[in-house]
């Protein structure tokens, strides 16, 4: 931020040590995120899958998420690396593994970012009364992609200024959510609700309440909500105190996610009823439109404002996993070293950051081209890139610690067990997603491309543009490939039991 900040002209510059703190960390992780948006979008297909028992669906998609904080906590402790995935798995794994996992971080950026700020775009209008502009396709992607390019300079011109406008960006998001909790509890008790409401219960907690095959439909769609808060763990080399504080902020990130998620499905679920909610499934993103209008009357810009500062936050801080991952491939030289820039002057990886936006920019006009539709269908393909890498690194974490995991409990359950079990659910829920994704009828558009459904093509599409990459740079540049998986020597886990912030080598 400050020009005395600045790296000195003789020396490549470092990404600024100890930018922002544990509660930014936080923060940026839970924006990330961006929970009224996701809540908005899954809501509705949730309770067509599992009525009142959406929250305990909610409950249970947070289970693979926190076994997999609880990996990326530990392995942050011995590499506090903002590439986080690749770095690890290639430290536990080797490079391939570890390069593919990189791939798939960046990708989800380029895949998301776009529609994120169409939705922050489209409520921030109807906040305001126009209504009419949201409909109109060339000034709706014009001031998306004006959001992009401001969001990402933001990025680049500094970590802090980034924490500063997610504070209070979620600040803004959580009062609007939490005043529409309120209101709409209360109407139901009140039985003033518009619709066919129902009073909550603690049954309906129960995430097999629905039966077993809505609870493995929902947490597909569940998996979803709660992504993204490893964005504070990306910043690791920016956080203070990096080998405990970036972890814990990931692990508190998903707690806080669980009490939200779980709030406003009781909200509502018990005001609108799960016919309704049922029924309006495809309608996803504005039904909070509708019941803002309805719960709040007057006040509802209330909620649209939730959603919107959410999607806007969500978009800034989605570009951070996917310029970090790009920064720490190019210093390892698993991608060319230009995308290893850090800017001197504000100490952040600016070629990186601009390419994202770029590419993110270029997948949204060129994906909206062939319909809304096929846009949807990009994000529905997000489910098993997420999956993959979250997959990876907990295999990765219990690798590398295989010589230590029966040394203590503690070890054998939060290092080896957890990482591998919440592994175990992603890879059953991404071999799940490609048997539904397979189905041109379970895509929004409902053609098939190659036979196939659009996402299915989407994800497979990248996974081998990802392989292509990989094996092209493996020729051209093969420094990379000569790393050696290792494993965890005792001094770093006496340094985890110390709490410690040793650094493991590498075998």
């Amino acid at each position: 931020m400050a020009t005395e900040d600045a790296a000195p002209e003789d020396r490549p510059a470092d990404l600024k040590h100890n930018a922002i703190g544990f509660v930014d960390a936080l923060v940026i992780g839970l924006n990330s995120t961006s929970p009224a948006y996701s809540i908005a979008a899954v809501i509705g297909p949730i309770v067509a899958l599992a009525g009142i028992y959406a929250p305990g669906v909610m409950v249970a998609s947070f289970v693979p998420m926190l076994l997999i904080a609880s990996a990326f906590y530990y392995l942050n402790k011995v590499d506090q690396d903002c590439g986080t995935t690749f770095s690890w798995v290639t430290r536990a794994m080797g490079p391939w593994a570890g390069w593919l996992g990189g791939w798939a971080i960046a990708m989800t950026g380029v895949l998301v970012v776009g529609s994120l700020a169409d939705v922050a775009v489209s409520f921030g209008l109807l906040a305001v009364g126009l209504d009419g502009w949201v409909e109109n396709a060339f000034v709706r992607q014009s001031l998306t992609v004006l959001l992009i390019l401001v969001m990402t300079a933001v990025c680049v011109i500094g970590t802090e200024l980034s924490a500063k406008v997610q504070n209070v960006l979620i600040l803004a998001q959580v009062v609007f959510l939490l005043v529409f909790v309120c209101v709409a509890l209360a109407e139901v008790y009140a039985g003033t609700s518009a619709y066919d409401s129902v009073e909550p219960g603690f049954d309906w907690l129960n995430p097999f309440g629905a039966g077993g095959a809505a609870l493995t439909g929902g947490l597909l769609l569940g998996v979803f909500i709660y992504w993204g808060w490893e964005s504070a763990v990306n910043l690791t080399e920016e956080v203070e105190d990096s080998a405990t504080a970036p972890g814990k902020a990931g692990l508190w990130s998903t707690v806080i996610l669980l009490v939200t998620y779980v709030s406003v499905g009781f909200a509502v679920v018990a005001y609108a009823g799960p016919a309704f909610l049922a029924e309006s499934a495809g309608e996803e993103e504005f039904i909070f439109a509708q019941l803002a209008g309805d719960v709040l009357g007057g006040w509802d810009w209330v909620l649209l404002l939730a959603v919107c500062t959410s999607a806007i936050a969500s978009t800034q801080t989605t570009i951070i996993p996917a310029s970090r991952t790009a920064l720490s491939m190019a210093r390892r030289r698993a991608l060319p070293a230009y995308y290893g820039h850090i800017s001197p002057r504000f100490r952040t990886p600016d070629v990186s950051t601009w390419w994202v936006a770029g590419i993110a920019i270029a997948w949204y006009l060129t994906v909206n081209q062939i319909s809304t539709n096929a846009l949807l269908d990009s994000l529905t393909a997000l489910s098993l890139l997420i999956a993959f890498y979250y997959a990876l690194t907990g295999v990765a974490c219990a690798v590398y610690y295989r010589r230590h995991l029966f040394e203590s409990l503690h070890n054998f359950l939060l290092i080896g067990l957890g990482p591998l079990v919440g592994a175990g659910l992603l890879t059953w829920l991404l071999v799940r997603s490609v048997s539904d994704m397979a189905d041109p009828a379970n895509s929004y558009s409902g053609s098939s491309w190659l036979g196939l459904g659009p996402p299915l093509v989407i994800g497979l599409g990248i996974a081998a543009a990802g392989v292509v990459v990989m094996v092209v740079w493996r020729l051209r540049a093969p420094a990379f490939w000569d790393e050696r998986p290792g494993v965890a020597d005792p001094d770093v886990v006496r340094g985890i039991r110390g709490g410690g912030d040793d650094r493991g080598g590498r075998g």
